[in-house]
């Protein structure tokens, strides 16, 4: 059975049929027809940065971005567009992979942390003592032994059972802690609680933090209230003189959902949880299938 294609009349505010939200890879008369609206869409509201999560969207399952996506990227560098990368992981956790991307603009950390060609401008820092407090209540609430990572502008600190290096070979630099003793500045906690429960008393406990789950475990975020993907995605554009209506941004997960609303295209990938999908302008393919590839080349042409 052929697919039905829809024609829809681009506005400022619009929505797409449901129908029209998966594009699958195999399909070409699709991609074609999602090409013809998306270039009508770029001439009236042409965007100047491409935005991407790292886990579940620019990253494939093993942890690398193709070389057909970084093709792509390069082509739309060559449009004048800036590339930025918005991740819940640390600076040094995504190392790997900035230093192949370039990016002009990098939020990580979920939002705390801002590099803005090559310069750090917005840190959400919680001091030493209310680091080792949160330290504290997460140990209160899930166990003295509960698995806790931190971090800091220089380092990811983890007390995993396992070592996560041997487990990702792109995790980057992290520097093992029991947390007894832990005297730094934290951008970001991360907690794995098992039950949601506990979850919602740690949450009560941390009511100044922003909390979000990642839905591939069990693990929690907390970061300074207001540090979050979309709120750092408003100072980054104010920095580079640029409206969040000309950010197009690709994401799959909860902590994704803000900047997805945010900007001016919310592109979730076809392995994306439902929710980001539900409220996504467009669903592309999934991670391990060149979707953003794809997908921006049909944008470029």
């Amino acid at each position: 059975m052929n697919n039905p294609v829809y024609t829809v009349k681009i506005e400022q505010t619009y929505q797409y049929p449901k129908q029209m939200k998966y594009i699958p890879k195999t399909d070409s008369f699709v991609e074609k027809d999602v090409k013809s609206l998306s270039y009508e869409r770029n001439v009236r509201q042409p965007y100047k940065l491409l935005l991407f999560d790292l886990d579940g969207t620019l990253l494939t399952s093993d942890k690398r971005i193709t070389e057909r996506t970084l093709q792509a990227l390069q082509k739309c560098r060559e449009k004048d567009m800036m590339i930025g990368v918005s991740t819940s992981r640390g600076e040094g956790n995504a190392l790997p992979f900035i230093e192949a991307l370039r990016p002009d603009i990098l939020i990580a950390s979920g939002g705390a942390l801002i590099r803005y060609r090559g310069e750090y401008i917005y840190r959400a820092e919680f001091t030493p003592e209310r680091t080792r407090q949160m330290i504290a209540a997460a140990r209160s609430v899930c166990g003295t032994d509960c698995e806790i990572t931190i971090d800091t502008v220089d380092a990811h600190y983890w007390n995993y059972r396992v070592d996560p290096k041997k487990q990702y070979k792109s995790w980057g630099e992290s520097i093992y802690t029991d947390f007894r003793d832990f005297g730094q500045c934290a951008l970001k906690m991360c907690v794995e609680i098992f039950d949601d429960g506990d979850a919602g008393r740690l949450r009560e406990m941390l009511e100044d933090c922003d909390c979000i789950r990642f839905s591939d475990g069990y693990w929690y975020k907390f970061t300074k209230k207001g540090a979050t993907k979309e709120e750092a995605i408003r100072k980054a554009s104010a920095a580079c003189g640029i409206g969040v209506e000309e950010v197009m941004a690709f994401g799959d997960d909860y902590a994704d959902m803000g900047m997805l609303k945010l900007c001016g295209r919310g592109i979730a990938m076809g392995n994306a949880i439902d929710e980001v999908k539900n409220i996504a302008d467009f669903v592309i393919g999934g991670n391990d299938e060149d979707g953003i590839a794809v997908y921006l080349e049909s944008l470029m042409g």
